[in-house]
């Protein structure tokens, strides 16, 4: 999995591309670890460009939510496609990671 990130005014947007599973889950915790540390704590991950999700990407995304809300701000998902959407429902994470459709809608009312 491939990762890149943005810094927006408002928040870091974190595209990653790939497969979020047991390879791809602890690369997303290191780039949040990252972007959290350098001080954004407001963070949406773009989900667009992954293709798959397993139990441990989805875990990794909880993890990272936890290191957002630890430093004070939150991590928002965008762009999910079908299957990662399926995980989160079947899962019942989509209460708890809600998606939004755009990364810029992610926080657009905060």
């Amino acid at each position: 999995m491939q990762f890149t990130v943005e810094q927006k005014p408002r928040f870091a947007h974190i595209t990653g591309t790939g497969r979020l599973n047991m390879v791809g889950a602890p690369k997303l915790r290191e780039v949040v670890a990252r972007v959290v540390d350098e001080g954004s704590n407001h963070v949406v991950v773009d989900l667009g460009g992954t293709e798959f999700m397993d139990s441990s990407g989805l875990g990794a995304l909880i993890g990272c939510l936890k290191l957002a809300r630890q430093a004070g701000g939150d991590l928002r998902i965008a762009n999910v496609r079908p299957q990662v959407r399926m995980v989160l429902e079947l899962t019942s994470m989509h209460r708890v990671l809600t998606p939004y459709d755009t990364a810029d809608a992610a926080f657009a009312d905060d």
